[in-house]
């Protein structure tokens, strides 16, 4: 399947779409400006408190006739732009491939674009995912969600997942059956920026008599597969400490401490800094809210406490980065994986699945901020005017999936059952095939990931439902229609995982949801963070947020919304919870809650369905992310899966 990097099959057609467009934008500009002056975000009106009351509403009789006066005279060309743009919509392609430094597609499916193909292992391998709603709508719709700017947050979306993707990964082994304590010195050591978020390069010292060791090496990782890169030692170590130059991948008899720094290599292309919206200015202690690259207080800090005559006791312990070096045990002893909540994006992400970037132009900003990590991104997914599914339709999808690993088939379908005013946008689904190695026989192994947006509406739990089942044949059939690459005599493809991401819209807590919790969807594909239809696991929360509450200085930034989801009353405050129609309201307007931490509609679902035999995969961290805070109304979530073959390195 050829991938779409044009919208359109030929310059005629692109130029008369941008000649059309061009006469619509100035008119669609105008009245986007007209409707934001009436509706405020809470942040303006704090901004505007102190303000004479008259102030506001003299702006607002002196911009609205101006507004309108622009909008009468530029109508005429906005009609003429639409009687050309509609027609062409019917031949426009459902999406817009981009891809970093083009290259030649036979290489990059090889794995030497600069993609981590080739790392693949013949005992497996592990994929990170991560899944948020941004909410990039034109400026006055989004001010429905009480945000604003959505040209500069979209910049600021993308600058923060490249920055918290492209970060270190720092993990310290420890082979003592007791001893776990790490000084906070040694996070200072490790963490300490040096000179634009390069690798720290200093001696870590820890504690409980283990002596101390120089960073002489770190590797730049691609998921867990190491590649050495040795340094030269510092020459700034701390005074009073023992140098000695023991490589990290390497751990010493003596102390037992191995120390590694991973990081993918981010692009060179980094664009200059500009303005910042409203909620982006760093506050003390924020070091994760914007450029940061290195580790923060919930860095991936992984403490594996191993007794040499017994592997299989290994315990894994997590840090604080900040605070105390506090280790936190897994809270239940029936997860069989790590979770947390985190102020960064994780470090080595692979696959990125939005929704709601349904602004063009932003769509083009935050394509390009995560250019700066990502190789591969799709975005401008779905159909315009009358085309394929139902009503006219003003939005596309929304989506936009951006990767690591070459793309090799991409297929958007358009749901065809929208109501309301969800059915002025084309919410569907957009299946992906990934390639993520290759045998030692050059047979291709290989990913399906679907990202979607269901409907919204919360009493239409039937059109929900019809959605899913639709999501279901939808990836079989595309899963059927490239599993054998071109040519008759080619093998078929090795999968290796398939992954559902997207904001679904209902909750598995909600007694209004119960139709959707008991889909079938749910049989088939897995869901770390349930325990059964109308039941989460303890340490999970919601994922939307109240928007009323975006910019109270307790949540303005990553690390605070941190602290805060952190704490089960913070959280009452701060999220949507899952209600119960038959309950009455509390003293603050909302319904009594029910069992659970918030409203989870955002989703990353996985099956072992159609992979390979004696294949098996596992998940090995789930997190719900802040870094985003201030940007959207919605928490991020991030999958880590470990696939694995049964078969043992040579």
């Amino acid at each position: 399947m050829v991938l779409h990097t044009s919208p359109f099959s030929s310059a005629f057609l692109r130029f008369l779409h941008s000649l059309s467009w061009g006469l619509i934008f100035p008119c669609f500009w105008l009245f986007d400006r007209l409707l934001a002056s009436f509706l405020a975000t809470t942040y303006e009106k704090r901004q505007h408190s102190e303000d004479p009351c008259y102030s506001r509403a003299l702006c607002i009789l002196i911009s609205t006739p101006l507004y309108l006066a622009l909008v009468v005279a530029t109508l005429p060309f906005a009609f003429l732009g639409f009687l050309l743009w509609a027609p062409l919509q019917a031949v426009r392609r459902p999406y817009v491939y981009s891809q970093r430094g083009r290259v030649d597609k036979n290489r990059a499916e090889q794995g030497n674009a600069g993609t981590p193909v080739n790392d693949w292992r013949a005992s497996g391998k592990s994929f990170c995912f991560c899944s948020a709603n941004v909410c990039l709508l034109p400026d006055s719709l989004a001010r429905f969600n009480n945000l604003s700017d959505t040209q500069g947050r979209a910049k600021e979306v993308g600058k923060r997942i490249s920055n918290g993707a492209s970060r270190p990964q720092i993990k310290i082994y420890i082979d003592s059956p007791t001893n776990t304590s790490i000084s906070a010195v040694s996070f200072t050591s490790l963490v300490s920026p040096q000179g634009g978020g390069e690798v720290p390069n200093k001696v870590a010292s820890v504690a409980g008599g283990v002596r101390s060791m120089s960073l002489t090496e770190y590797k730049h990782e691609s998921n867990g597969e190491a590649e050495k890169e040795p340094e030269e030692s510092s020459s700034s170590n701390l005074q009073g400490l023992e140098q000695e130059n023991t490589p990290l991948n390497e751990p010493d008899s003596t102390s037992g401490v191995q120390i590694s720094i991973s990081a993918p290599v981010p692009s060179n292309d980094q664009e200059p800094e500009d303005g910042q919206t409203p909620n982006d200015k760093p506050k003390e202690g924020d070091s994760g809210s914007l450029d940061s690259r290195t580790a923060s207080r919930d860095s991936l800090v992984k403490f594996h406490i191993s007794d040499s005559n017994a592997v299989n006791n290994k315990l894994v312990y997590r840090a604080s980065m900040i605070k105390k070096a506090s280790v936190r045990k897994r809270r239940h002893a029936d997860d069989c994986f790590d979770h947390e909540i985190s102020a960064f994006f994780p470090a080595n992400l692979d696959f990125l699945c939005l929704q709601e970037v349904f602004d063009k132009r932003a769509a083009e900003k935050l394509k390009n901020q995560l250019h700066h990590y990502f190789q591969h991104v799709i975005y401008d997914v779905g159909c315009y005017a009358w085309k394929g599914c139902g009503p006219f339709k003003f939005l596309n999808s929304g989506l936009l999936l951006a990767s690591r690993y070459p793309i090799l088939d991409a297929s958007y379908r358009c749901f065809p059952n929208g109501r309301g005013e969800d059915a002025l946008a084309a919410k569907g689904a957009l299946f992906v095939k990934v390639h993520v190695g290759s045998t030692s026989q050059d047979q291709r192994i290989v990913g399906y990931i679907s990202c979607t947006h269901l409907h919204a509406s919360a009493a239409d739990c039937v059109v929900r439902c019809e959605q899913l089942d639709l999501l279901v044949v939808w990836q079989s059939e595309f899963i059927k229609s490239t599993s054998r690459p071109a040519g008759a005599d080619s093998p078929e493809d090795m999968v290796a995982f398939n992954v559902i991401c997207g904001d679904l819209n209902f909750d598995n807590c909600s007694s209004e949801d119960k139709l959707e919790q008991q889909h079938s969807l749910f049989t088939r594909y897995k869901d770390p963070c349930r325990v059964g239809p109308g039941e989460d696991k303890p340490w999970v929360v919601g994922t939307l947020l109240d928007s009323s509450g975006l910019y109270n200085e307790e949540v303005s930034s990553p690390e605070n919304l941190q602290k805060i989801m952190e704490n089960e009353e913070g959280r009452k405050e701060y999220l949507v919870y899952p209600t119960n129609k038959n309950h009455g309201s509390n003293r603050k307007g909302r319904k009594i809650p029910l069992k659970g931490s918030g409203r989870r509609i955002d989703y990353i679902l996985y099956t072992e369905e159609g992979l390979q035999p004696e294949w098996k995969v596992d998940i090995e961290e789930f997190s719900f992310i802040t870094q985003l805070a201030g940007l959207t109304d919605h928490l991020p979530v991030s999958m880590r899966l470990a696939v694995s073959t049964g078969e043992e390195e040579p």
